[in-house]
């Protein structure tokens, strides 16, 4: 047992939600176990030390809230954090009275659960241990190495050029950022290095799905809001900007928030001044802003799609990320670090990897970058038999002609949609086939299908 990761236990009825749920808190640097049951949870926490409970306050034929009146009885460090479909607010404060320690209704976002987390007792003792005993003087130290996602490496020039420029930019912790390239090449991973690397690495790191903020959400999500200042409002709450102060707040996919929303966070950003919905009181945050996108933002200015002067604010300093087509040699290294990663997971010895297996993927264009090869290379480990890999194992042809077009270095808008117009079709139309190939989930699909106006029937059915 690593003694600096979160000890987290998922306790929940839906098997996808933990499973979906543990995949994103391991892939945080957390250590996660998973219960369906009452008497399967009872009994993980019986056998291991836990840190952190996420309990689902209504499982069948049991009561949550007797649950956590017992585990807290039992466990009285334990931290839990409730979560429920249910908008049930006597429940919920109830929960609050026993113990809990925070409070989420489903279905949400990955960054709601990964704030609660780093609000925790326990996260803020572990961040002290680490502060305290870590390297801080090299570009990618154990604490950074806990931190991103390790997956992202390469060998290339290419990539090497974009470490090196994120570590000027690590640098200068007030510069805000623009990371581009295409979806899956890593953005976030270079975030983080940027952000972790710096004089802000022992603050929070906050990543903002941009286009998963909605206009009714807005200045709650950013700005926070008080007590009563709109129906459901039970409860003063911290919004983005507040919660990054002194840290880094990472904007994703920022070239699909609304132009609206655009000039409602330019000021905040240019000031660093904002107000809580419902209050007169101006508060001041230092964040840091990090953006990514995977459009050409420039030509989106031109189309009247997004503001100069915020594009101006955001492109102090830009990172471009090459795609992964463009930087064959690091296709094995990544390749076989996943493998590495997928023997250790699926209790497999690591495969013998022939020259026409290497070929095949040396030849392939990857649409989705290194989330594809991620997932193909997980895909290839499960339904591989033997110690050794065959081109069979891979769901993929090559794509790689003499005169196959180098794709342009920043996706446009119709760019993009023409991947997925392709990875449709050759995935037969079926949408989780399409998703687990461009390295994205379904929901990401079905949002980008409906952004791009993409229909079945009009591509082929």
């Amino acid at each position: 047992m690593e003694k600096d990761k979160i000890r987290v236990l998922i306790l929940d009825d839906e098997k996808h939600f933990t499973e979906e749920l543990a995949e994103f808190l391991e892939l945080s640097g957390h250590q996660v176990s998973e219960a369906n049951t009452v008497a399967d949870g009872l009994s993980v926490l019986a056998k291991n030390p836990i840190d952190l409970l996420i309990l689902d306050i209504r499982l069948p034929g049991n009561n949550g809230l007797d649950v956590l009146k017992s585990v807290k009885a039992d466990y009285p460090s334990l931290e839990v954090i409730i979560v429920s479909g249910h908008g049930d607010m006597e429940t919920v404060i109830k929960a609050m009275r026993l113990g809990a320690f925070d409070y989420l209704r489903k279905p949400f976002r990955h960054i709601d659960i990964q704030i609660a987390i780093e609000r925790t007792r326990k996260f803020l003792l572990l961040q002290r241990r680490l502060t305290i005993a870590e390297e801080r003087n090299s570009l990618i130290s154990k604490a950074l190495e806990d931190k991103i996602n390790r997956k992202f490496i390469g060998i290339s020039s290419k990539i090497l050029a974009v470490y090196e420029q994120a570590h000027l930019a690590s640098q200068y912790p007030d510069t805000n950022v623009l990371i581009t390239g295409e979806s899956g090449t890593g953005k976030e991973n270079i975030a983080r290095i940027i952000h972790f690397s710096g004089d802000r690495r022992n603050k929070i790191f906050c990543a903002v799905n941009s286009s998963s903020i909605t206009d009714s959400l807005l200045e709650s999500e950013f700005f926070g809001h008080k007590k009563g200042s709109f129906t459901g409002a039970i409860t003063d709450k911290k919004g983005f900007f507040e919660i990054a102060d002194e840290g880094t707040l990472f904007l994703d996919e920022i070239a699909d928030m609304p132009l609206n929303l655009q000039a409602k966070l330019l000021r905040a950003i240019e000031e660093k001044v904002f107000t809580r919905v419902g209050d007169t009181l101006p508060l001041h945050s230092d964040f840091r802003i990090i953006s990514a996108t995977n459009f050409d933002l420039d030509q989106m200015v031109s189309d009247k799609k997004f503001r100069l002067d915020l594009l101006h604010r955001l492109n102090t300093l830009h990172i471009h990320i090459p795609p992964l087509r463009e930087r064959v040699e690091d296709i094995e290294p990544i390749f076989k670090q996943f493998l590495t990663e997928f023997s250790q997971r699926l209790g497999k010895p690591i495969p013998e990897v022939p020259e026409e297996v290497m070929s095949l993927l040396n030849e392939y264009a990857f649409p989705g970058n290194v989330r594809e090869l991620r997932n193909i290379t997980e895909r290839a480990m499960i339904f591989s038999k033997g110690d050794r890999l065959t081109t069979q194992d891979f769901l993929i042809k090559s794509t790689r002609t003499a005169t196959t077009p180098v794709a342009k270095e920043t996706l446009s808008t119709d760019g993009e949609a023409d991947v997925i117009r392709e990875k449709l079709k050759a995935c037969n139309f079926n949408q989780t086939e399409t998703a687990s190939a461009l390295g994205i989930t379904r929901d990401a699909l079905i949002r980008k299908m409906k952004k791009y106006n993409i229909s079945i029937s009009r591509i082929g059915l």
